[in-house]
């Protein structure tokens, strides 16, 4: 014997509110855990120059993570330079450089000719 419940279908007001409350609810919960991530990176302030360049960092990383708004996060500033120093220090064990784009030479030496042009020189010698 199974029993069913008819219940009613939410009412569009209803589910609006529930919408604006789940958004509501994520942003806080999103100022909270920034808040709390401040309060846990306060600790790598407290590390000397030597630590910080163990994990990655530099007192310089700190400064800009700190600079973030109080509702961002400043750990992802904090993981992303940690990242990028990684990356550089393996592309450089391998000998692999960054992608440069490199110009063309407009040196003479290198077969580049220069265009003549019709106005007299400036300083004859």
């Amino acid at each position: 014997m199974t029993q069913t419940l008819n219940m009613p279908a939410a009412s569009p007001l209803t589910r609006a509110f529930n919408a604006i409350g789940g958004v509501v609810a994520n942003r806080v919960f999103a100022v909270a855990r920034a808040i709390k991530h401040r309060h846990d990176a306060q600790m790598l302030a407290g590390l000397d120059e030597r630590m910080l360049k163990d994990i990655g960092l530099t007192r310089s990383d700190l400064r800009d993570a700190y600079a973030e708004p109080l509702w961002r996060d400043p750990t992802s500033v904090l993981v992303e330079r940690a990242g990028e120093r990684r990356n550089n220090r393996r592309r450089a064990s391998f000998g692999l450089q960054a992608s440069v784009i490199s110009a063309p030479s407009i040196s003479p030496e290198n077969g580049c000719t220069v265009p003549p042009t019709n106005r007299p020189a400036r300083y004859a010698i």
